[in-house]
């Protein structure tokens, strides 16, 4: 219930950004404008006026002079840590956080006691030490792993859901055991532990109101209006919330603090109410006046005692900015050319600051930065400031902007220099779970590579992410290549490589980025279709587009699935010719076409056998099975079914030898007649006829003239040229652009662009174009290999057919609309051919100029 309340907190203060900002400078002005003299006299009876007394003890000389010593030391470590986060916007909204906080402390403050601010001075170090910004960088976290600014919302609500609990019971036991401080009866921490009181109600009042209301609205602004999606999009933030949800505090834990808690108020009710009773005979001026006053006059007096703990606290200051300035500038700069072999030579081509950095010492690190403030915690009475976590202290911080200056995106932990390890060293880090790739260099997995510890084409499945595995295998290719730069321009970052692995490819080194252009509308059975085309072709897409509003412009054109299966036609050899042929007649039979099928049929859901075609050719016996696949293109499922079905036939048949499961005989990848003729995958026609003004109007060209040159053309050239299937103008070129951009087979082209386009005059006046396509052979899916891919998925999902449906059905509309598009494609071309309007074109699109050298 209590994470519910503080989920639908931060969801309001997220969405609502400007209003929430607005009314927390509202509360703030507010609080300056109350009645000054009511709200000393709350003040006072709250921390019982502490007595200042005349003269102050060398004691609390040696404590101020620890506190600020210690808050220097801390709020150095604090910023070095966010140094390491490396994004402008973290450490932007996080100092605003810090100011902000130090602003309402103050003015609450000054209006509380007016002119006499005696003891703040004293207080504002302790507030310093008090101020924790690991929580409001971990809540930037959430945010930052955003793809959108509506799950910014949804994750501020998520962080406040669990961040919210634990920081408020914190502030509370804070604000309980330093409150004990004003009973202690010594003058200057009575004043320290009332403003660190205040600082800690501060630092809770901003974090829950203006700090996520600032990481909204500062997120929303960033946002790349060009292509509308968020710049603060990281891959390596996506599993932060449930790292979070992970290190969620330990019930018991809180349990201890709340128990102590309520201890603690009953000892404050206690020692307030003795306090108030005896405060009765007290006289109406109050000593609030006085003790204030009284301090006031004491510390002109102490200038000369308190000279030496100045001289300390500036001397300490000093130290600490020379040590960042100078040495840690130069130790950084020193890491980052030995950080790697490879990346010296090309660190702005590489800049992996984030993954390239030593990724070891890091429990060393959180070790020191936990001693440094257990011992602020030990000496400012504070019982639960905890460390920083593991992400701000190590070097796999965020890294957003790359404006950033360079030392920042290159801080790493201390031995990023550091020579290689051994490799049994690196191998007992990488099969230890406790700390695993992630606390091995590049460098360090490079030489395991090298030594073959590591399969190179492993390196995905075994680095913490793939995307490192990818990068690590460009450092290596890089080095081999006669340009070392060679790589620069493949991309390769942001990218799903989890549906890459297993199912696409293997080795990767990137990603091939190719232009993704639109045809149409096309008017196909009814209904209206934008066809993706992925080309570098130039002209093809605007051809095609010609093409498709002839045809919506004439009503559109009709399909039909003449037939649906997927072959494989494995090679099998008898001990003779004889032997051969009398397998190929029991096959022919149905007790032997039973038996084949049967064992067939038990390796998929979807895969059943419908025929079987074999084939001698002496000892050799060629067998064709073919079967439906549903909405998968069904190679993976003919090879399992086939392999099952060979293994049956040779516990009948045990002298027949296996030789391969694929004989040629499908046939795959290669343009044969057997696939003309009995078709394969999915065999599709398409019709339409263009009305004579469309063919004048849009086609610039006649009907007569288009018949003949198809006549001449596409059937007595390619009959001439001796093609099986080529009897088309180009339906490689359309059937390729979609194959690509809807994550098919390229290769597949050569079978499934088989295609006979015939043209005929139609219309009373035979003046109008009949126009038909016929492909035999499409060999496509819609579920798996590179459909699964996310950009694919998108061109599928623009056509309507992504994954699965009834089964085939999204497969079978795909290789309809392949045919259509094949159509008019064909309408377009063979229009420009006949009108002498193709080289003119192709100029005017990719030269510009026809005086152009070739």
């Amino acid at each position: 219930m209590l994470a519910r309340l503080f989920r639908l907190h931060g969801l309001l203060v997220a969405s609502h950004p400007w209003e929430v900002i607005v009314g927390t400078l509202a509360v703030t002005v507010c609080l300056m404008n109350m009645n000054s003299s009511s709200t000393s006299s709350q003040m006072c009876s709250w921390n019982n006026c502490p007595k200042v007394k005349e003269e102050a003890p060398s004691s609390d000389i040696i404590v101020l002079t620890i506190t600020r010593c210690m808050a220097i030391i801390y709020i150095y470590f604090q910023f070095k840590n966010l140094l390491q986060l490396g994004s402008k916007y973290i450490l932007g909204i996080a100092g605003l956080f810090t100011v902000f906080s130090s602003f309402v402390f103050s003015t609450v403050v000054i209006h509380f006691f007016g002119k006499e601010l005696t003891g703040l001075n004293e207080a504002l170090p302790f507030f310093l030490l008090l101020i924790d910004l690991s929580k409001a960088c971990t809540l930037a976290k959430f945010a930052l792993s955003s793809n959108s600014q509506e799950e910014v919302r949804e994750n501020i609500s998520k962080g406040m859901a669990i961040l919210g609990p634990t920081f408020t019971l914190d502030a509370l036991v804070e604000c309980l055991v330093i409150g004990i401080g004003t009973m202690s009866g010594v003058p200057q921490l009575e004043i320290m532990c009332c403003f660190g009181c205040m600082s800690v109600l501060a630092n809770y009042f901003v974090f829950m109101t203006f700090f996520p209301a600032c990481v909204s609205l500062v997120l929303e602004l960033s946002r790349e209006s060009r292509e509308g999606r968020p710049i603060w999009q990281m891959s390596h933030l996506a599993n932060v919330l449930a790292e979070e949800e992970d290190n969620k505090p330990n019930p018991v834990t809180q349990r201890v603090k709340i128990i102590m808690s309520l201890g603690l108020a009953l000892v404050h009710a206690h020692t307030r109410l003795t306090a108030e009773h005896s405060g009765r005979n007290r006289t109406a001026e109050g000593p609030v006046a006085e003790r204030l006053e009284s301090a006031g006059t004491v510390w002109p007096l102490k200038l000369t005692s308190m000279e030496l703990e100045h001289v300390i606290t500036l001397g300490l200051a000093l130290l600490l900015a020379i040590k960042y300035v100078f040495f840690e500038q130069a130790d950084t700069e020193s890491s980052l050319s030995l950080r790697s072999p490879i990346s010296g030579a090309s660190l702005v081509q590489k800049p992996r600051a984030a993954d390239s950095c030593c990724r070891r010492d890091q429990s060393a690190a959180r070790k020191s930065s936990a001693g440094v403030l257990a011992t602020g915690v030990a000496s400012s009475a504070v019982s639960d400031v905890k460390p920083l976590p593991e992400a701000d202290i190590t070097c796999k911080g965020i890294f957003l902007f790359w404006e950033v200056p360079p030392r920042f995106n290159t801080l790493a932990p201390a031995g990023c220099g550091a020579e290689p390890r051994s490799l049994e060293e690196c191998m007992a880090v990488l099969s230890d779970p406790q700390r695993g790739p992630e606390m091995l260099t590049d460098s360090e997995v490079i030489n395991l590579v090298t030594a073959r510890k590591i399969l190179n084409y492993k390196l995905e499945a075994l680095l913490e992410t793939p995307e490192r595995g990818v990068a690590i295998r460009r450092e290596m290719l890089a080095l081999k290549l006669p340009v070392s730069s060679a790589l620069s321009g493949l991309p390769y970052k942001g990218y799903d490589y989890s549906k890459v692995m297993g199912a696409c490819c293997e080795n990767v080194i990137g990603y091939m980025p190719v232009p993704v252009g639109v045809a149409g509308p096309l008017l196909l059975d009814g209904q209206q279709f934008h066809v993706p085309m992925a080309t570098t072709e130039g002209c093809l897409v605007a051809s095609t587009n010609r093409g498709c509003r002839a045809v919506s412009l004439s009503g559109g054109c009709s399909s039909r699935i003449l037939a649906d299966s997927m072959t494989r036609g494995p090679v099998v050899r008898l001990p003779s010719a004889c032997r051969a042929a009398e397998v190929k007649m029991w096959l022919e039979t149905s007790d032997g076409f039973g038996m084949v099928k049967e064992a067939f049929d038990e390796t998929s859901r979807f895969a059943r056998l419908e025929k079987l075609l074999a084939c001698v050719a002496g000892r050799n016996l060629y067998i064709r099975f073919q079967s439906q696949t549903g909405d998968a293109m069904g190679m993976n499922m003919l090879s399992k079914g086939t392999e099952q079905a060979l293994s049956r036939l040779k516990q009948h048949f045990p002298d027949m030898e296996v030789l391969s499961v694929s004989g040629n005989y499908c046939t795959d990848k290669k343009s044969a007649a057997i696939n003309w003729i009995l078709g394969r995958g999915k065999s599709a026609v398409c019709e339409a006829t263009i009305p004579a003004q469309v063919v004048r109007e849009v086609l610039k060209s006649s009907t007569a003239a288009l018949v003949d040159l198809n006549i001449s053309k596409n059937l007595v050239g390619s009959a001439m040229a001796g093609s099986i299937g080529g009897f088309n103008a180009h339906a490689a070129n359309i059937v390729s652009a979609i194959f690509i951009a809807c994550g098919q087979d390229p290769a597949q082209t050569v079978g499934s662009s088989s295609c006979i386009t015939q043209m005929e005059v139609a219309g009373p006046d035979g003046d109008d174009l009949y126009i038909s396509c016929t492909m035999p052979s499409i060999e496509l899916g819609t579920v798996g290999g590179g459909t699964n891919l996310p950009p694919q998925q998108a061109c599928l999902q623009m056509l309507g057919v992504a994954g699965p449906n009834q089964p085939g059905e999204n497969a079978r509309q795909l290789a309809r609309v392949v045919c259509a598009t094949v159509l008019a494609g064909e309408l377009s071309l063979m229009a420009a051919l006949a009108a002498g309007h193709l080289v003119k074109s192709h100029m005017t699109h990719n030269r510009g100029d026809l005086s152009g050298s070739n």
